[in-house]
């Protein structure tokens, strides 16, 4: 069968097969029952017939009664790519995007660049699928190398998309960039306990962020009041560690000792700087000096 003569509801069903292959590694039958609210026969049918379309994609796990991918996947639906960073933030995995030309009234800010999807998929299947991954990855330091990680959250910090990981090399959890990631090769075995989610402290750990207007750079504090809906002219924000300079530098916020950043574009100031001085990235956080 081609695909324009399948119907558009169906159309949505082997998008979603498609996207959850790439993401996850796998799809049930059960997965499309619930997530389409159809019957036990569509779902086979739509199975055989994504099956049909893309004999190479995937292949019936007996054992675990799903199909999971195979090595040679191809995306067999046009997944684009900011479009899909979107759905995984947000944890909508229909790839519905894949086939619909619906235009909304709606812009963001354009990118500077975006990671392969290729590549964030093979992190997010690691992820579900709780193993490692070798990458060939360069930093600004050291250059390219191959180094050992195990990724369990995909970061989008405003400005690019990171991985947070333990990384076997440096025995620590870490940030990678993603868009340095340029081979990512999934490993056979499950990762080590110490290597979880659970045990990235950083992660695990949230940090309370008092923000007021900036006493120096805003005449009429009140419009950032109401700017950010704060209340007796402040607000607190419950952040990760280790995400909190990413945050800090995202919003413009003045962590300097005594709001020392003469400059408009800073309309923000932590208040609260003496009890965050162990998070996470907090050297790009503008202004800021350890105590």
């Amino acid at each position: 069968m081609e695909l324009e003569n399948v119907n558009y509801a169906q159309k949505q069903r082997l998008a979603y097969i498609d996207f959850k292959l790439m993401f996850t590694g796998s799809v049930t039958r059960n997965e499309i029952i619930q997530r389409f609210e159809c019957g036990t026969a569509a779902a086979s049918r739509d199975l055989a017939l994504y099956k049909e379309l893309a004999p190479r994609n995937l292949t019936y796990n007996t054992t675990d009664r799903r199909y999971v991918i195979e090595s040679n996947f191809k995306p067999f639906f046009n997944h684009d790519p900011r479009k899909t960073l979107v759905k995984l933030a947000n944890e909508i995995s229909d790839g519905f995007d894949a086939i619909g030309d619906t235009k909304f009234p709606v812009e963001a800010p354009s990118s500077l660049n975006v990671p392969d999807l290729m590549i964030v998929a093979r992190i997010s299947q690691a992820i579900f699928q709780n193993k490692a991954i070798n990458i060939i990855y360069t930093s600004l330091s050291s250059g390219s190398n191959s180094r050992d990680i195990v990724p369990h959250s995909i970061i989008d910090n405003g400005l690019r998309w990171h991985v947070r990981a333990y990384c076997r090399k440096s025995e620590e959890f870490r940030d990678f960039v993603l868009t340095r990631i340029t081979k990512a090769t999934m490993k056979s075995g499950i990762s080590k306990e110490h290597e979880n989610k659970k045990q990235d402290k950083e992660w695990n750990t949230f940090i309370s962020l008092e923000l007021v207007p900036h006493p120096k750079n805003i005449q009429h504090p009140t419009a950032i009041e109401l700017d950010y809906g704060m209340v007796d002219g402040k607000m607190t924000i419950k952040a990760r560690a280790a995400l909190t300079g990413y945050l800090l530098r995202r919003w413009n916020v003045d962590c300097s000792d005594n709001a020392e950043l003469n400059s408009s574009e800073y309309q923000l100031y932590l208040n609260n700087k003496h009890l965050i001085s162990g998070a996470g990235n907090l050297t790009l956080a503008p202004g800021f000096q350890d105590l």
